[in-house]
């Protein structure tokens, strides 16, 4: 099962035809990540200011299929296609009404924010990212 929230199309998201502005939608997936992450306990200021690790994005896939505008409400469908022994593999289908809006293959990488150098995946993020693993998503 994926994780699943939900987010609206506010108007500072849009631009001046009431069409989402493509850049807001990265802002929203990474408050959707960070959603992701706290569903299973483990707070993205916890990972970065105690434990001394980032969740940067190494490499993007997006494809829009069609424009949300202001006022919709955008379904992020986060599946986990593959959890390796740093990264991480994810397929976001983002829909409206059903109907799919645009979807995105992301690679994340644990890293240490001391060295920036890549971080095993602590034990606790590993089992609950295991709770939306789809390997048969994988490319």
């Amino acid at each position: 099962m994926p994780f699943k929230i939900q987010k609206p199309m506010r108007f500072g998201d849009c631009d001046l035809t009431g069409i989402a502005y493509h850049p807001a939608y990265l802002s929203m997936l990474v408050d959707v990540n960070e959603a992701m992450f706290a569903s299973f306990g483990v707070t993205w200021k916890e990972l970065m200011f105690e434990r001394h690790l980032g969740l940067p994005s190494v490499k993007m896939n997006i494809e829009f299929k069609k424009p949300a505008v202001y006022g919709d409400v955008l379904e992020f469908n986060v599946h986990v296609r593959r959890i390796g022994k740093s990264s991480l593999d994810l397929y976001t289908v983002v829909t409206v009404e059903g109907e799919v809006i645009w979807t995105i293959e992301q690679l994340i990488v644990m890293t240490s924010t001391k060295d920036h150098k890549s971080h095993p995946w602590p034990e606790d993020c590993r089992k609950g990212l295991e709770l939306y693993l789809h390997p048969e998503m994988a490319a």
